[in-house]
């Protein structure tokens, strides 16, 4: 057998002091936060991006809870919105009950296609074929379920008489890195 002291004394008087992992995570998320927070509050404020006005479409001819496809912005002939009228008033709605709405056809994780995915139930749209995320479009397009971290980019709105225009983006459009800037 072999003959081995452990000094416990000289460990006990050591300056040395032990940091438990719990305190290293601690003070790592501590550090992290506190040199973010600037950040944090750059990145909640709104991002909006003002295109050209262009009309698509008038209040009398658009029906509740029927979802019409349109182009936007002008430049980016790829990217399709849907304009819906929920019948319910919605955050950044437009119109006489605020039930006018529109956004981004792309699912915000990674893309896949929205056409069509509208559910008047729920008045939401989803899911989305590649991860199943759903967006709830009476709360600014919001994640209701799925991957997604990110509200679907809303077109904003304007009417006059009973023409309905689009004038710019809140958000960023999946795949795009300038339609905010």
């Amino acid at each position: 057998m072999s003959n081995i002291e452990i000094n416990t004394e000289s460990i006990k008087d050591s300056n040395h002091t032990c940091t438990s992992r719990r305190h290293f995570l601690l003070a790592g998320a501590s550090t992290i936060i506190l040199t973010t927070v600037p950040g944090i509050a750059g990145a909640m404020k709104l991002q909006v991006k003002d295109y050209p006005r262009i009309k698509i479409g008038s209040v009398s001819t658009l029906k509740q809870d029927e979802a019409v496809d349109f182009m936007y912005p002008p430049e980016n002939p790829v990217s399709t919105f849907v304009l819906v009228k929920l019948g319910e008033a919605a955050g950044g709605g437009v119109g006489k009950d605020k039930d006018i709405v529109a956004f981004s056809n792309l699912c915000t994780h990674m893309g896949g296609p929205l056409n069509g995915t509208y559910k008047p139930k729920h008045k939401a749209m989803g899911p989305c074929p590649l991860h199943l995320t759903t967006f709830d479009l009476s709360r600014h397009g919001m994640v209701i379920s799925g991957h997604a971290t990110e509200s679907l980019p809303q077109a904003r709105l304007e009417i006059v008489g009973d023409n309905i225009y689009v004038t710019g983006i809140m958000g960023l459009i999946y795949g795009h890195t300038s339609n905010i800037s």
